[in-house]
């Protein structure tokens, strides 16, 4: 099962310069934000804080972190990159406009922790 997992996810990933491509790149990326902010920013909405993360990412970052879609969890140089983009003043005030105001002390707390 795992070798079909890395095998699609590595087909998708070469697959990145098509729509397609992509989207699944995309869709992989966003599977692994979820889980760093879950764990690295609780308490914020998970969905918009995502967004805003994938959104101001740039392709090489998401390919690069959905590669890590077939692990169990991301690697800490993924959760750094993560932590990395959120931190960036464009997605701090895509925070601020679809997750409001009170998300930015958990984002910063967050984004503190294991500096």
């Amino acid at each position: 099962m795992r070798f079909a997992l890395s095998l699609f996810a590595g087909l998708a990933l070469s697959a990145c310069s098509t729509p397609i491509g992509t989207e699944v790149a995309r869709a992989s990326a966003r599977a692994v934000v979820n889980d760093v902010v879950e764990a690295r920013f609780p308490g914020v909405p998970i969905t918009p804080v995502t967004d805003c993360v994938i959104n101001n990412a740039t392709g090489d970052e998401i390919v690069s972190i959905a590669g890590d879609a077939i692990r169990q969890q991301p690697s800490p140089e993924t959760v750094q990159l993560v932590v990395e983009i959120a931190s960036r003043p464009d997605t701090v005030r895509c925070f601020v406009e679809e997750a409001g105001p009170a998300v930015l002390p958990q984002i910063l707390a967050g984004s503190a922790l294991g500096s």
